[in-house]
């Protein structure tokens, strides 16, 4: 008897931390979805642009080392090339940049919408209890 006792308030006790509406409502709005997507297409983006950056600073690097080599042995033809990659990968990564910036401002907008959407949801589901 102790232990049907024991048993039922364990029971009972654990049905009391659950939450009356489980699982009610639990699917997102569509500006959620929609703030996601955008967080995940900023941040796809925006580690596209860190390899381009990267590509870009060893373009430059590797230009120097040219630019440098062509002085050295007197290569007028070499040292023109590896200033030529050198501006080349400084371009690179200054757009590189430019777009990890844009990516950015994508993944903080789909924040902005989450956030908007989750307090549509807050009020839908205050309206709900009223």
């Amino acid at each position: 008897m102790v232990r049907r006792l024991i048993h039922a308030s364990l029971v009972l006790g654990a049905l009391a931390f659950v939450p009356a509406r489980a699982g009610a409502n639990d699917e997102p709005t569509a500006a959620e979805k929609e703030g996601n997507r955008l967080e995940r297409k900023g941040n796809a983006e925006e580690k596209a642009a860190d390899a381009d950056k990267a590509r870009g600073e060893r373009m430059e690097k590797k230009g120097k080392a040219m630019k440098a080599e062509g002085k050295e042995t007197e290569n007028k033809a070499q040292e023109e090339a590896g200033e030529h990659v050198q501006k080349k990968g400084k371009a690179k990564v200054k757009a590189a940049e430019a777009r990890g910036d844009a990516a950015e401002e994508m993944e903080k907008s789909g924040n902005k919408i989450e956030k908007a959407g989750v307090k549509e949801k807050k009020a839908a589901e205050k309206a709900a209890t009223k």
